[in-house]
């Protein structure tokens, strides 16, 4: 046998190795045209449930923390501004400063005068004001003009009163007259009345109990006279619908999403 002819016997078995490896590399397919699950692309149905769901998670936290952020929670510990709010219910009341008060708004505040408590009344007149009372009128008046206070039920007191309220202070009453400590029972000091910088928060919903969950409505029983007046819920009203309206949209996604799924694994299996 020559050197040529032993060079080709030596050189087939590679060339048999290259041409088996070229096969293989033939028949394998290519990484992207692979259809498995790493593959797939979610379907528009999928996109649409997911965003869904995180606007439904935007507005609930987004809602949850403007409250968190803005308003600070109270216990009432008596019946003195029923029916408007009651024993037990934990109200709601953002921070407000002493130029922003108005009559009609609740307030939470305390005083020392008054005792160590924190207490919870409503504003009927500023600085400036005079207030008066007759049991024989039947009515409040606030600089002579009579104040149609709609939230009371009941007796409205047997004290009679007519005060001036100094500058940069607060005259305050309780929705139920009958028990309420309020201006009436401090007449002896400053007319009854506070400096308007002892108030903490301006009521603006009840959170607890449950069945009384509510934002409260500002009353226009003081417009007539000008002025100051009751300042509405504000950011409480729509920061409350964002969270309750988001959780609901993920619950309600969420479920739909599982009764869509639910349906096609049963179609499937009919189908099989």
């Amino acid at each position: 046998m020559t050197d040529s002819t032993a060079d080709m016997s030596a050189g087939q078995p590679d060339q048999e190795r290259m041409v088996a490896m070229s096969s293989v590399a033939e028949r394998t397919p290519p990484a992207q045209g692979r259809t498995g699950a790493a593959g797939r692309r979610p379907s528009p149905a999928a996109l649409l449930q997911g965003l869904a769901i995180g606007l439904g998670f935007v507005l609930m936290v987004g809602g949850f923390g403007a409250i968190a952020v803005s308003y600070r929670p109270y216990r009432i510990p008596t019946n003195s501004m029923s029916p408007t709010v009651e024993p037990g219910d934990t109200v709601l009341a953002k921070s407000v400063s002493a130029d922003g008060i108005g009559r009609g708004d609740i307030v939470i505040f305390h005083d020392a005068v008054w005792g160590p408590e924190t207490m919870v009344k409503r504003v009927a007149g500023v600085g400036g004001d005079t207030v008066a009372y007759s049991p024989a009128g039947g009515g409040l008046t606030v600089n002579g003009k009579p104040v149609d206070e709609s939230y009371l039920t009941g007796d409205r007191g047997d004290v009679a009163f007519s005060v001036q309220v100094p500058q940069g202070r607060l005259f305050l009453l309780g929705d139920d007259r009958t028990v309420s400590l309020d201006s009436r029972s401090h007449l002896q000091v400053a007319a009854g009345t506070i400096p308007a910088t002892e108030v903490t928060g301006r009521v603006a919903g009840r959170a607890w109990p449950f069945d009384r969950m509510a934002v409260q409505q500002r009353t226009a029983a003081f417009d007539s006279l000008g002025g100051p007046t009751a300042s509405g819920p504000g950011l409480l009203q729509p920061a409350t619908y964002a969270m309750v309206g988001g959780a609901a949209l993920i619950v309600l996604v969420s479920a739909l999403g599982g009764v869509v799924g639910l349906v096609r694994r049963l179609s499937g299996r009919k189908a099989g």
